[in-house]
């Protein structure tokens, strides 16, 4: 059990004096010790050398005085041991020259057990927590099956993926097929992440607010759901969709300990729409860390105030953007870690 377990306490629905604190992609991009190791090894070296991952994963915990460390890797290393060969293209992002197109194409990916092809992850993990020195949690995750689908058949990002979303619609089978292929490897790989030392695991679906409410229920929610029942006996699980404010009454009647909530609602809404079922975590809009220390420190307690501190983790609504200012993301790390009611 880790000396600070604060992210657990509130992950049970325990009394806390404060909510834990944590910044997704706290580990990376904004960080002049992350850039140096990023202008001397390419993305996913950084992610396939566990020595490096391990290095970038503790970097914020030297400087911050945060609640949980998650662990530096990426949502694509699933698709890569598929058999997807996903690269990171400089000003493009991720890239896969050949996507899939066709019932053809899912049926040659790789499926079920492929640890072994992530064994880098593992050993990063493990240095990670020698590290640590049990002092705080460390956080584990992976992409949800969605937003690993809309990578493989987009080839790329995307601000709307359509060729993601026509596959789906007009290959429904196929698609499927291939989501529930992901849905397989990723619980295999979480489950190895738990036995790895992973306190808790989060799952992002990024690209879940891309559909409707009804194709979400479709395409998305029911293989999260999957992965959930797989893990939640083992660890706590954090379900994050950005933009998919629509599904947190439906999602609130998971086995998911709590539901990440981005900035585009407000924290009354995600309590009247959640009803104290779960804990919330989030929601403050990346983009405010761009404002001056003492504004970021204003609105983070207003922030907590109006979520509250029981059920309640102090996140951003989605990843720390690479140009903010180190002083404001220590502004609203030691915002919440001071907190007083």
């Amino acid at each position: 059990m880790p000396k600070n377990d604060l992210l657990l306490k509130a992950l049970r629905g325990e009394e806390v004096d404060r909510p834990p604190v944590w910044m997704m992609r706290q580990a990376g991009r904004y960080l002049p010790e992350f850039i140096a190791l990023r202008d001397k090894y390419d993305f996913f070296t950084r992610c396939q050398t566990p020595e490096i991952a391990s290095e970038i994963t503790l970097q914020p915990i030297r400087r911050f005085p945060l609640d949980a460390a998650i662990i530096f890797s990426d949502i694509l290393v699933v698709p890569q041991a598929m058999g997807l060969p996903f690269e990171m293209k400089p000003n493009v992002g991720p890239w896969l020259e050949n996507p899939v197109r066709s019932a053809g194409d899912v049926e040659k990916i790789r499926t079920g057990n492929l640890n072994e092809e992530l064994q880098y992850v593992f050993d990063a993990l493990d240095l990670t927590k020698k590290g640590l020195n049990d002092e705080i949690p460390l956080i584990g995750f992976a992409g949800s099956p969605w937003t690993i689908f809309c990578y493989a058949i987009q080839g790329q990002g995307s601000k709307n993926f359509d060729q993601a979303k026509a596959f789906a619609f007009t290959n429904t089978a196929a698609a499927h097929d291939l989501l529930q292929k992901i849905t397989d490897v990723t619980i295999h790989y979480l489950k190895e992440k738990i036995n790895h030392g992973s306190d808790v695991i989060q799952i992002f679906d990024s690209w879940g607010g891309m559909l409707s409410p009804n194709d979400y229920l479709e395409f998305s929610y029911p293989y999260i759901e999957q992965i959930v029942n797989a893990l939640y006996e083992q660890v706590p699980v954090v379900v994050f969709a950005k933009g998919c404010w629509f599904a947190l009454e439906e999602m609130s009647r998971s086995n998911a300990s709590a539901l990440g909530v981005d900035w585009t609602i407000r924290p009354q809404t995600a309590r009247d729409l959640t009803g104290f079922k779960k804990t919330l975590q989030g929601n403050f809009d990346p983009s405010r860390l761009l404002s001056p220390p003492e504004k970021i420190q204003e609105m983070v307690k207003e922030m907590i105030d109006d979520f509250g501190t029981y059920k309640y983790i102090a996140n951003l609504g989605h990843g720390i953007l690479p140009n903010v200012p180190v002083e404001n993301a220590k502004a609203f790390i030691e915002a919440v870690v001071n907190y007083k009611k």
